[in-house]
């Protein structure tokens, strides 16, 4: 009992974990039920938002819960209550700033479901990355400033279910709980550094792209992993399974994942690749006996893709016709920019790819005057200062 009263910083050092008493919390679940929300929103400029969702369960991911702190009050809104209207909810947070944490999924998540897109932000996770925080997860920075242990379980929950238990809604009411006070620890370690600009620029960065939403599928999808290294019948036993993987997902409603997994998928069409017979290659396959129903379903893809001549399978998608490849005096200036970027993170005791990531570096030695098409008013500033593209000035 006493460790509850005792510092953050004492009790890590202690090893003592406390899971603060969860926040009060009301829930909406029914139609008409929103207008404590809504007035809410309206009255403030500064929400606190977080999801959940039911990607681990579901083949489809749906929203299935919205947690917001509007003025010290939580709400959690059953986005799957019947009946429950939302339109009025996405016209009112539009106008406000959010503070969410990693919100790059849940923005792109909210933009497929209704195209939402708030007004600006302060992403928890963003700032902590900038800081050159080594662990940046939510259950980890409210750990390491508030001394509080989140419940695992609620991070791998069936948020589809209903009716939701107590235990989980007080999961979802810690996660925007101390949002405020995380963004203000941060901000003002950012601002020590002088990095509030750039949380800014990324946050604006991060906003645009979840307004694209979710890539749609594409006929080439079934090319994982190293897919690329086969020629002959694993590319079509491969495109045969994966298909298939497919087609029982959706039919049981479970995300592919679980009715097996890339690395079985790539083990299967390397045997065949290999020249291994049906019966050898299904013979190396287990899929557990939960899914024994299903063995002779794969056992039809497997002989289907054999049969099949992998010159009718889709072409792989070729380079864009005005692609070149780099020449020998821009791989070395993108090693010196490399390098540059490299020294910089060390110096600024931050990851190497939030300056300049492997894609952007070969845009930058390609066209090196076309940096502000490429990288963001900070890391351009940062780069234009080195020696390697100094030396183009």
């Amino acid at each position: 009992m006493i460790s509850r009263f005792l510092p953050s910083r004492l009790r890590r050092l202690l090893g003592v974990k406390v899971t603060t008493r969860p926040p009060s919390y009301q829930l909406l679940d029914q139609p008409g039920s929103l207008e404590p929300l809504l007035r809410a929103i309206e009255k403030v400029d500064e929400v606190s938002l977080d999801t959940e969702a039911d990607n681990m369960y579901h083949y489809k991911t749906r929203v299935c819960l919205l947690q917001f702190l509007v003025d010290g009050d939580v709400f959690l809104v059953d986005v799957l209550a019947p009946g429950l209207k939302l339109e009025p909810l996405w016209a009112v947070l539009a106008k406000k700033h959010l503070v969410m944490h990693g919100s790059d999924f849940d923005l792109r998540l909210l933009h497929d479901l209704c195209r939402f897109q708030p007004k600006s932000l302060f992403d928890t996770m963003l700032a902590a990355q900038l800081l050159g925080l080594a662990r940046i997860g939510l259950a980890s920075l409210l750990d390491q400033h508030f001394g509080v242990a989140l419940d695992k379980d609620g991070q791998k929950a069936n948020w589809s279910k209903r009716p939701l238990t107590p235990k989980l809604l007080n999961y979802a009411a810690l996660d925007v709980w101390h949002l405020p006070a995380l963004r203000d620890i941060l901000t003002r370690e950012l601002k020590k550094l002088g990095r509030l600009d750039w949380l800014d620029q990324q946050c604006r960065a991060q906003i645009e792209a979840g307004f694209e939403g979710f890539a749609p599928p594409t006929e080439n999808d079934w090319r994982i992993g190293r897919s690329e290294r086969l020629r002959g019948p694993g590319l079509t036993v491969l495109h045969a399974i994966w298909h298939w993987r497919e087609a029982q997902a959706q039919r049981f409603d479970t995300p592919p994942f679980k009715v097996c997994g890339n690395a079985l998928l790539l083990k299967i069409a390397e045997a065949a690749e290999a020249g291994d017979s049906e019966s050898t290659i299904l013979n190396a396959v287990h899929l557990g006996k939960r899914h024994e129903r299903i063995f002779p379903s794969l056992a039809a893809a497997v002989r289907a893709g054999l049969a099949r001549d992998p010159k009718t399978l889709p072409r792989r998608p070729g380079r864009d016709s005005s692609h070149v490849s780099l020449s020998q005096e821009e791989v070395e200036l993108q090693e010196r920019i490399r390098a540059d970027r490299d020294r910089l993170a060390k110096k600024l005791e931050i990851e190497a790819t939030l300056i300049a990531n492997r894609s952007q570096l070969a845009q930058i030695a390609r066209q090196p005057d076309r940096l502000e098409d490429v990288l963001l008013p900070w890391q351009i500033e940062l780069l234009r200062a080195e020696p390697a593209l100094k030396a183009l000035a």
